[in-house]
């Protein structure tokens, strides 16, 4: 008989989210994703109830409104400045850069577009008044062992180096 997902199980998945609007794919995580039910939130509350009680080999599929979790965009947070003005490490799309304001609070900012005379910055999350669709496959549902429950996920031992392979420095 099958596990099924519930509290202190651990379950390995991947999935993509995709604009519902627009049907592109936003992000995919297709190498197995570990985590602990009920114990470590990795994705919206929503896609965590989701799973309750489905299989390994089940694929789901959630939809998500964005500025529910996020809230709405606010325009106010898209800013464009001469890319004379901008260091050249942030001159990429894609670049997050953590800004703060005169509060003493910071926000994270992603470069989302560059030309030869702007950079355009947005503090929105990315999932901001988007109504996305979370596509997930179960890969794995199995007891979770004292260390993944203690640490709420998956314990990464890291590579295996062959000693053979190093050389002094």
């Amino acid at each position: 008989m099958s596990e099924v997902i519930r509290d202190g199980k651990f379950v390995e998945l991947t999935y993509k989210v995709t604009d519902r609007k627009l049907g592109h794919v936003l992000t995919r995580v297709e190498f197995p994703l570990g985590y602990v039910h009920g114990r470590n939130e990795i994705l919206a509350p929503s896609v965590h109830m989701q799973l309750e009680g489905k299989l390994a080999g089940d694929i789901i599929e959630v939809p998500i409104d964005g500025s529910h979790i996020f809230g709405p965009r606010d325009e106010s947070l898209v800013f464009s400045d001469d890319i004379d003005n901008v260091p050249e490490e942030y001159r990429q799309v894609g670049t997050s850069i953590l800004m703060e304001n005169d509060r003493g609070q910071t926000r994270s900012f992603l470069v989302t577009h560059v030309d030869d005379e702007k950079v355009t910055v947005d503090g929105n999350n990315p999932l901001s008044g988007r109504e996305v669709l979370f596509t997930l496959e179960i890969l794995g549902v199995r007891d979770a062992t004292d260390a993944e429950l203690r640490a709420g996920g998956s314990i990464d031992a890291g590579p295996s180096v062959d000693p053979s392979l190093m050389k002094p420095v």
